[in-house]
């Protein structure tokens, strides 16, 4: 039998089901969509002035969209700067308030053990880790009710109490 304290600690943490894990990722790829879309348009306004300037020349391409996916050189920059804009998202959401938009709607937090933030390390392997979500997956069937890349990144997701 549980004494009071060890039901005070184990009922102090609440652990998300599979179901709002995937709403907050559902959420959160909207806000990715937008993100891109906004580092685009950044990268294609820089575009427009080197090509006014006469700095870049596009001649044996389509468009400006083709010369910077099938370029030798931009087209391996111009991806890795949409990678690093997304990257950056989570790593600062996650780092900073322990939760991206998505997480806040669905009142979800991912921390230290200790309830401290995550480290920028821990949200790099936290994505390498994640399969797109699919890592999501195994939080049903884990122990503490994790997913793979909080495992990995040996952090914990859970659910914010309400206040009241």
């Amino acid at each position: 039998m549980k004494t009071k304290k060890q039901q005070d600690v184990s009922s102090a943490k609440q652990y998300p089901s599979l179901f709002r894990r995937i709403a907050a990722w559902l959420y959160d790829s909207l806000v990715v969509a937008a993100v891109l879309m906004l580092a685009g348009g950044l990268a294609m306004g820089i575009m427009a002035i080197l090509l006014s300037t006469g700095l870049v020349d596009i001649t044996g391409y389509e468009d400006v969209s083709d010369y910077m996916t099938r370029h030798p050189v931009v087209g391996v920059i111009y991806p890795a700067y949409l990678a690093t804009a997304v990257i950056s998202f989570y790593t600062y959401f996650w780092c900073v308030g322990g939760q991206t938009l998505g997480m806040r709607a669905w009142k979800l937090r991912i921390q230290n053990k200790d309830g401290s933030n995550i480290r920028p390390t821990q949200a790099l392997i936290r994505m390498a880790t994640s399969a797109f979500g699919l890592g999501n997956l195994i939080a049903p069937f884990s122990k503490e009710k994790q997913s793979f890349q909080d495992i990995m990144a040996e952090c914990e997701m859970v659910v914010i109490p309400k206040v009241k």
